[in-house]
């Protein structure tokens, strides 16, 4: 029966063809050209901070993995096709009138190339694109290091399940799909040209088509074998039992067997599809098949739940034990949670004590002098009106915490740099020029003592609430370019900074010979530091028009000789680019080092997988009440180390990585495939090192696995009943609510503290949480990880009773305050309907054998432009609560009178040396009480028999000679009329000296 001659596509004439060209030319353009560009600027990026290495290291591997996996993937498509096209029949019959194939075949002979070629390129693109992301994984499989550790079942090192398995999975990912494209590339081809036709009686099906559709399937199967035998190894991070991670019992002796055997059977079906393809026998594959079938539902799949079922879930307790063991060893290890990193003891957590007992025991006093009153979330309002200046000055959302040495005092500030918002710019402000060429940079660093207000707010009706000088407010210590403070800035410029977020910045710019830069009233800067990239020339000007679409920066006048641009400015995302490998910590924080405003970020190396270690959503674990900070994105993470700190120079962008933790194999592996990048722990100088914190994410991390993990015993830890959990954040809208019903509720963030806890000898800057028991209120544990260089991060953990005498928890204290008569009868602080209460962090600090809460109550004006000021302060111990305007009076209300003096008073302005007893009444404690003044011959005899006096009580006090405290303290009343005394007969003889009256904010 004749048919008609199948009808191509039709020609295209030179015009159409050449518009093509042009066309597709023009779609290039846009998909690589804008690609071309990002990588330029990138270029020119990472060569200013010193770390192209990395850039090209990434560019290249990533360029190679395309490259690579396209050719296989593509090439293997390319191969199946020809070798289908080149055997198809000579002769297809025709079923019916019209052939619907005859159409394609013949376009495909037309353009036997283009199909032969476009399409496994096109296909070979798709997938080195999906694959060059991948790039850590090959460069972990080549510098990869040993841990020094085994895991449990195989005895194999570490380094194999952190750097070689992750690669190898991947690769046979691949494999599968090269594989699976390649058949599906046969069998559509075969099909189009008459090797497999569906008509007639169960179809038919050429000699050439089931050779190479047998030997490909056979080649898929083979892969599959590979596959079974690593995925007994993937085993040893099974996530089937929900109270751990790692391989079960059930895994272990019903799923390992299986998989082998599986293993094996694929292995002899592979062989069945090679041998049905040269003894053109279909039965052979399709047995084959239905074994691979079969034996992976009975063999895989039942058995391990008939095992599961009927052996283990009746005596689980007894079957897991060893596997539970096994997790809690890895997790310990993995998590940086070892014996030799944590300390736990039992604590009292008695509820009542003895006031003299507080003024003799110097552990409490030295906690008491430091009780932290400011709140970092809550003051970046207060900072910005009173110390924000200018409107294009701003403070990041949450403010920061670090301790400072100043005159030999030790304190803790809430500190914050004064950076250019450009967000705050008026509308006629806000043109292009003053955006991005005028208002380029902040100036200086604020801090205020964190235990220190300048005065105590005692009137809290509503004028006094409106006063914007009454009280409440942080004492601010300034260094900026009017003046170095007392933490002696050197160079107080920051163009670098969080809420340099996405805008970019031209500097150096010149209108005529005049820097245009602002820097102070009267006063405009040039940039001259080495930050920045280059663009005074035009293809540069070109490059970065284009980039951000800004015509101009092509055509200002003003960008000449000398200028730079700067971009990618805020700290995390620089440290996130020149070390993509890190995990960066989501709360960046400043810090003056050696007169420098140096940003300070911590650094994580992760793996997903470490044996039997378990399983942390990272998100979830790091996510807390705390505002103001990056979330951590929620991959599951089962090894963390804080290996690297990073800084970057708030004045010149510069970057710094460092490392801290020498043995951690993770950063030893990056630093082979990076080399010189990290620093080695020995160049960082001890100024730099004073400012270091233990990290939040880190510790949040911790904490939420001590939660369980505390539990050594398999059979306790299975039981759950000695679990704690992370409090619910009671000071949140709703927290003490959800806490009370147990319906869960945002978590209590940890909060950095100058603290001298139980086992330590003086006060040190540490981070710390309260943990309840599971699903209860009541206080379970307190933990806290020290910063000081001498012992950082040593985790102390205080093991609280939980059945004679319990503590109560953070929302149960929240309770306690909140029905406290006196707090639910102040309906002028609460209840004024021109101001709103604030409650501010809830700490908890271990106090002579007991645990004190502390939380300041702030209180702001409902007005747009106001702030919070300090209004009261409740303090807890027990069942007493304590709720003043002063800490002091606040711990006397709770304690007994006297013992509030340890306190700082407000406007001491931070010092950090408390009382050893209280000042007799008219005493005027002396400004120096460490050696001779210099005013005068009586002024230093006073000065000394203080000393003399404290001495003795010191003593009397540890010896318990109550005889002997006596006589202390009146020879202390008498030396202190003494130095009254003769202050005032120098003051009436003495010259008045200038004012010292420090400026606003100085």
């Amino acid at each position: 029966m004749a048919t008609r001659p199948p009808i191509g596509l039709p020609k295209l004439s030179r015009r159409s063809r050449v518009l093509l060209v042009i066309a597709a030319a023009f779609v290039l353009l846009l998909l690589v050209g804008s690609r071309l560009l990002n990588t330029y600027v990138n270029w020119l990026w990472f060569g200013e901070v010193g770390f192209r290495s990395v850039f090209s290291t990434v560019l290249w591997t990533r360029v190679g993995l395309f490259f690579a996996v396209g050719a296989v993937v593509g090439g293997l498509l390319a191969v199946s096709l020809w070798i289908a096209y080149r055997s198809r029949p000579v002769f297809v019959p025709v079923v019916g009138a019209d052939d619907p194939l005859a159409r394609y075949r013949s376009t495909i002979v037309q353009r036997v190339r283009l199909f032969g070629i476009g399409i496994p390129v096109a296909v070979g693109l798709i997938a080195g694109s999906a694959a060059q992301g991948d790039w850590q994984r090959f460069q972990l499989l080549l510098n990869g290091t040993e841990f020094g550790v085994t895991d449990p079942q195989f005895g194999i090192d570490i380094g194999f399940y952190a750097f070689t398995l992750p690669f190898i999975t991947w690769l046979i990912d691949w494999m599968f799909v090269a594989v699976a494209i390649a058949f599906f590339g046969a069998l559509i081809t075969h099909y189009i040209f008459g090797g497999i036709r569906l008509a007639g009686k169960g179809g038919q099906l050429a000699a050439s088509a089931r050779m190479q559709l047998s030997i490909t399937a056979g080649v898929f199967v083979l892969v599959y074998a590979v596959d079974y035998f690593f995925e007994r190894y993937e085993l040893m991070f099974s996530d089937s039992n929900s109270l751990f991670s790692g391989a079960t019992y059930t895994d272990l002796n019903a799923v390992l067997p299986a998989k082998l055997i599986l293993m094996f059977i694929a292995a002899f079906c592979a062989v069945a599809f090679f041998a049905g393809a040269f003894l053109r026998n279909l039965q052979l594959p399709a047995i084959a098949t239905a074994l691979l079938v079969l034996s992976g539902v009975l063999v895989g799949a039942a058995w391990p739940q008939v095992l599961q079922q009927f052996s283990v879930r009746p005596n689980e307790n007894a079957k897991e034990a060893v596997s539970i063991q096994r997790n809690i060893d890895a997790t310990r290890q993995a998590f940086g949670l070892t014996a030799d990193k944590v300390e736990t003891e039992d604590y009292s957590g008695v509820s009542s004590v003895d006031p003299a007992k507080i003024r003799s025991d110097q552990a409490s006093l030295n906690t008491i002098s430091n009780l932290r009153l400011l709140d970092p979330n809550i003051l970046a309002p207060t900072f910005t009106q009173r110390e924000g200046r200018e409107n294009f000055y701003g403070f990041p959302e949450k403010l920061d915490i670090d301790r400072y040495t100043v005159n030999g005092k030790t304190q803790d500030y809430i500190v914050a740099a004064r950076e250019i918002n450009t967000a705050g710019l008026t509308e006629t402000q806000g043109g292009w020029i003053n955006r991005h060429m005028v208002f380029t940079h902040g100036n200086g660093f604020v801090a205020a003592p964190a235990n220190t207000i300048n005065s105590a707010l005692e009137d809290s009706t509503e004028q006094g609430s409106q006063s914007g000088e009454q009280g409440g407010y942080p004492v601010f210590r300034v260094g900026d370019l009017s003046n170095p403070g007392p933490f002696g800035v050197k160079q107080p410029r920051i163009y670098f900074g969080e809420l340099a977020t996405d805008q970019y910045a031209i500097v150096g710019g010149k209108n005529g010979e005049t820097p245009m830069e602002y820097d102070t009233q009267n006063t405009t800067f040039a940039y001259d530091g080495k930050g920045g990239v280059p663009i005074d020339n035009l293809f540069n000007k070109l490059v970065f028009a284009a980039n951000y679409a800004e015509r101009n920066i092509l055509f200002s006048s003003q960008i000449g000789e000398g200028a730079k641009i700067m971009y990618n400015r805020n700290p995390r995302d620089r440290v996130a680019e020149v070390a993509p490998w890190l995990t960066v910590d989501g709360d960046p924080y400043p810090a003056v080092v050696d007169g420098k405003i140096v940003w300070i970020i911590d650094g994580y190396t992760t793996l997903e997988n470490y044996p039997y270690a378990q399983r942390t959503p990272l998100g979830e674990a790091t996510t807390d009440s705390l505002g103001g900070v990056v979330r951590q994105e929620n991959r599951t993470i089962s090894y963390i180390r804080n290996s690297v700190k990073a800084t970057v120079d708030a004045y010149d962008g510069s970057v710094n990585l460092y490392s801290i933790d020498d043995s951690d194999p993770v950063l030893k592996a990056w630093q082979g495939v990076f080399p010189g990048t990290v620093k080695p722990s020995s160049e960082i100088s001890d100024s730099l090192r004073s400012h270091f914190r233990y990290p939040e994410d880190l510790f949040k991390v911790q904490r939420e696995l001590l939660s369980r993990y505390h539990v050594s015993d398999a059979i306790e830890f299975f039981s759950q009943k000695t679990f704690w959990n992370v409090p619910s954040d009671p000071t949140v809208e709703g927290g003490s609510q959800a806490a009370s019903t147990n319906t869960g509720g945002v978590k209590q963030p940890p909060y950095y503290v100058l603290a001298q806890a139980p086992g330590q000898e003086r006060a040190t800057f540490q981070i710390t949480s309260a943990l309840t028991l599971l699903n209860r209120q009541f206080l379970a544990s307190w933990v806290s990880v020290s910063s000081d260089p001498a012992d950082y991060g040593k985790i102390r953990v205080l093991r609280l009773p939980t059945e004679a005498s319990q503590v109560e928890g953070p929302n149960q204290v929240q309770n306690r305050f909140q029905t406290t008569p006196e707090v639910a009868e102040n309906r002028t602080l609460f209840n004024n309907p021109s101001v709103s209460p604030q409650f501010g962090n809830l700490l908890t600090l271990p106090v002579a054998g007991g645990l004190l809460y502390i939380e300041p109550i702030y209180i702001q004006r409902k007005d747009a432009n106001a702030f919070p000021q300090l209004a009261r302060v409740l303090v807890s111990f027990g069942s007493r609560v304590g709720f003043a305007p002063t800490v002091q009076e606040a711990l006397d209300e709770v304690f007994g009178a006297g013992t509030g003096e340890a306190a700082t008073k407000p406007g001491d302005g931070g010092s950090t040396t408390p009382p050893t007893t209280p000042p007799t009444s008219g005493a005027t404690p002396p400004p120096n009480a460490g050696g001779g003044t210099g005013a005068s011959p009586q002024v230093d005899a006073a000065v000394t028999a203080l000393n003399s006096a404290l001495e003795k009580l010191r003593t009397a006090q540890r010896n318990g000679d109550f005889t002997a405290q006596g006589q202390a303290l009146a020879e202390l009343d008498a030396a202190a009329k003494q130095y009254d005394e003769a202050k005032a007969q120098v003051s009436a003889t003495a010259t008045p000296p200038p004012s010292t009256t420090p400026t606003p904010g100085g």
